[in-house]
């Protein structure tokens, strides 16, 4: 099964909804994976306007 991403957020998802910003514009086509261990110090964390711990995709 495919893994689901957040449009919005780039998110990984395991429910139906986004955890984030709790809308269901999901995904199933993504490229590229990020996970961001501690949002407040990372520098590309910044870059991509990621402000939450968790497993990003870089491009939905």
């Amino acid at each position: 099964m495919a893994r689901k991403v957040c449009k919005k957020c780039k998110i990984f998802v395991e429910k139906d909804v986004c955890t984030i910003c709790n809308e269901r514009n999901l995904t199933e086509i993504w490229k590229g994976k990020l996970i961001v261990l501690n949002s407040e110090k990372s520098e590309v964390a910044k870059q991509m306007e990621i402000n939450t711990n968790g497993e990003y995709a870089i491009k939905t």
